[in-house]
């Protein structure tokens, strides 16, 4: 009890810095200080929604007010998207770096081998998801994986699905789903689900998995994780068309970005 007072007196004493991009509060906090924070977020356990955003996701925010809402009410965005943090150093409020939600769930398995946390993965099919978490525990033996369950369920069985998890009580809960229905989900069963963090990991299993393989470092570096990812799934390139669009937009708006923005 005492761990999770001091946690949120410390949170209570930050103000996380931040850079809006058409209404989107995205921390422009580097790794290691987000690491930091989400540790102080899940001693103080309450239940909180981490959104690792990108270009793709601010534009479905534009076109739809409902998921716009979601991003501006979620517990922390972070910067996960290249030209997230290329707008963001355009517009004059540069973010530290990217925080890629892959590299962040793997920083806080190896903060949570410290400090005894646990965790549920949810998300792709029950065969892969299983295999990433015998992969996730073997790598970090302290932070005990709660329990899995594959991602194809539809609403008839939420109910189940939620029981299940709170039956175990994670520390974090990371989730894998549909994009239309990963952070949609996670806002609407946020607090029934009672988990101290709860974040979405697109296709992090997938990768741990050994399914799909992350792009080198050196493309990570060029920003072109995205175009790697493309290569190996082809059929995502009618979404990929989003992210020029963005960048357009972006540039035509420049002195708009970062404005209070109203949804038409």
């Amino acid at each position: 009890m005492e761990d999770a007072t001091n946690a949120t007196e410390w949170l209570e004493s930050r103000a996380v810095p931040k850079v809006s991009i058409y209404g989107v509060p995205f921390s422009r906090m580097g790794m290691d200080e987000t690491v930091e924070y989400l540790t102080n977020v899940i001693e103080a356990k309450q239940p909180s929604q981490i959104i690792t955003a990108n270009p793709i996701m601010v534009m479905m925010g534009l076109e739809n007010p409902e998921f716009h809402r979601m991003l501006r009410e979620a517990d922390l965005v972070v910067p996960d998207g290249a030209g997230v943090v290329w707008a963001a150093g355009y517009v004059g409020y540069p973010v530290k770096e990217r925080v890629p939600g892959f590299d962040l769930m793997h920083r806080l398995f190896l903060e949570g081998e410290e400090r005894g946390w646990s965790a549920y993965l949810l998300g792709t099919t029950q065969e892969v998801i299983d295999e990433a978490a015998a992969k996730l525990q073997a790598r970090y033996p302290g932070t005990r994986i709660a329990g899995t369950h594959h991602g194809f369920f539809g609403k008839d069985e939420d109910a189940e699905v939620i029981a299940q998890i709170r039956a175990v009580r994670p520390d974090m809960l990371f989730v894998a789903r549909s994009a239309t229905t990963q952070e949609p989900w996670i806002t609407q069963f946020k607090e029934e689900l009672g988990v101290p963090l709860i974040m979405g990991v697109g296709g992090s299993f997938d990768i741990i998995a050994g399914r799909l393989k992350r792009a080198p470092v050196f493309m990570q570096k060029l920003r072109l994780e995205w175009f790697y990812r493309l290569l190996q799934q082809p059929t995502r390139f009618r979404r990929m068309l989003v992210l020029p669009q963005f960048a357009l937009r972006v540039i035509r708006d420049k002195e708009k970005v970062t404005k209070p923005y109203e949804l038409r």
